[in-house]
């Protein structure tokens, strides 16, 4: 018997809030929140008229490098265009490069067309391409085209991952998984909705977000007695913390890892993304490797994409997953899984290949192509360093080093009187403080709520994307509201 419900207007709907999937309403995302909503709300309100003490909304709350600003990289978008209107080929005065890599990409497409379904795992010469990068990244440790899978997006390779690990069976604990917290929320919101356990290991914030193999202990010790865990996720460079692991740490975490079986998920999207003197990126699978058995068999997962490091290409959704070591039955379940989804978007896969087979010495659009991409992260660079420095300056707020990723995640010091108004209002003191600096400043962040942070303390996560200008201009108004909100709940 079909079961509905009678709403207020008399009329019944066959899904509701009662009956609907209860890991959906259990799900947040914290970067996409209530925060963006109303900061979506006030520009309708800025645009209509309405006067505020401000004249715009500085998004700083999610890593959208384009939307703040940031320019395309010329090679990637001339390719594009010649894929999505191939007949520009022959008549546009791109580069010779360009028109080689576009015809390069179209002839992996069927009928020749970008607008065609690719296989399920991506074009295939663009995973020969990404494996030829990853090979070269990791100083000649080989790696298997079939091991890639191109995805919408390093966000969906990550979730194509965990879906493995449910199970269906009440009579047995849940699986469970160890993240970090602070954490990027598309871990918990993920876990949450396949009914996986969370297993958050706290991050030092006292020694720069170091990752202490005895606080991993301490976390698998405790899970065990809830869940059944078997898997251990790393971000590297981190986010929301933007630490960057030594080879040191990158090595005691794996043979943790072997020592009690878990699947390693590396998310190593923001490896271009290095800022810090003394700091450098060292992927989990070279690091594996290069111990030797029994390591070098172990199970990772790492991911990458398009949406970080120099390129910034959030919309067009390219990314990929290296699965190694997976037993071969699994894996066949994994790509028969994907196949569900037909493949990931053609244009995210050929900005994916830009990225892995960019423009070589010699190749004429390889010194634009350089030019552009130093100047990136030169930038980035120097606004990692302005953005942890401006808020070390201002008393209450501490902001450990930016070294790589794209963000920073500064503790705050909140009055008392500030802690009661938000629990009046039943919101968390760093949300209560979050929604004040929106409304009287119009800079929109995360609350450290949203990612997971250690008991007692507050944070924010910021991102660094905003323009230099534009970045001063924030943190101008960051820092003479910090001190009035201070001296308004004391």
């Amino acid at each position: 018997m079909l079961h509905t419900t009678v709403v207020g207007n008399g009329s019944s709907k066959t899904i509701t809030l009662d009956n609907m999937n209860p890991n959906i309403k259990t799900m947040e995302y914290a970067v996409r929140g209530p925060l963006v909503i109303r900061a979506t709300e006030i520009e309708k309100e800025l645009s209509a008229g309405s006067k505020k003490p401000f004249t715009e909304v500085i998004k700083a709350n999610i890593g959208d490098a384009h939307a703040m600003g940031q320019k395309p990289i010329t090679f990637i978008r001339q390719v594009l265009a010649l894929i999505s209107f191939p007949e520009l080929i022959d008549t546009v005065n791109f580069p010779s490069d360009v028109k080689a890599k576009a015809r390069s990409i179209l002839g992996g497409c069927k009928g020749g067309s970008a607008g065609s379904y690719s296989d399920s795992a991506g074009i295939e010469v663009i995973r020969q391409h990404a494996s030829e990068y990853i090979t070269k990244r990791d100083g000649g440790i080989p790696s298997n085209p079939d091991d890639i899978i191109l995805c919408a997006g390093a966000s969906e390779g990550i979730r194509a991952t965990l879906k493995l690990f449910i199970e269906q069976d009440a009579s047995h604990p849940p699986t469970g998984c160890l993240i970090p917290i602070p954490q990027y929320p598309l871990y918990s919101a993920s876990l949450a909705e396949y009914s996986i356990y969370q297993a958050g290991y706290f991050l030092d914030e006292s020694r720069g977000w170091a990752l202490d193999i005895k606080e991993l202990e301490r976390t698998l010790k405790e899970a065990k007695t809830k869940c059944v865990p078997r898997m251990l996720v790393v971000i590297n460079p981190g986010n929301p913390t933007g630490q960057v692991l030594t080879r040191e740490n990158i090595e005691e975490i794996i043979k943790f890892a072997y020592n009690e079986r878990l699947f390693i998920l590396a998310d190593e999207v923001y490896q271009d993304n290095v800022y810090a003197d003394g700091s450098k990126f060292h992927s989990f699978k070279k690091v594996m490797m290069e111990m030797g058995s029994p390591y070098n068999g172990m199970e990772l997962a790492s991911y990458f994409s398009t949406s970080k490091g120099y390129m910034g290409e959030c919309g067009l959704r390219g990314g990929y997953s290296e699965v190694i070591n997976m037993d071969a039955k699994v894996k066949a379940m994994l790509l028969k899984s994907i196949s569900a989804k037909l493949c990931p978007t053609v244009l995210g896969q050929a900005a994916m290949d830009c990225v892995v087979d960019p423009p070589k010495p010699n190749d004429p659009s390889y010194d634009l192509f350089i030019q552009e991409k130093t100047a990136v992260l030169k930038s980035l660079a120097s606004r990692a360093t302005m953005i942890a420095d401006t808020f070390n300056s201002i008393p209450g707020i501490k902001c450990n080093p930016v070294q790589g990723a794209m963000y920073a995640f500064p503790r705050i010091t909140i009055p008392q009187k500030a802690i009661d108004a938000a629990k009046a209002k039943g919101q968390q003191p760093d949300a209560f403080y979050a929604f004040d600096l929106l409304e009287n400043t119009g800079i929109c962040i995360v609350p450290g709520s949203g990612f997971g942070q250690y008991p007692g303390t507050y944070h924010f996560r910021t991102t660094i994307l905003p323009q230099p200008e534009k970045l001063k201009i924030m943190l101008d108004k960051f820092k003479d509201f910090h001190v009035q909100f201070v001296a308004r709940y004391s």
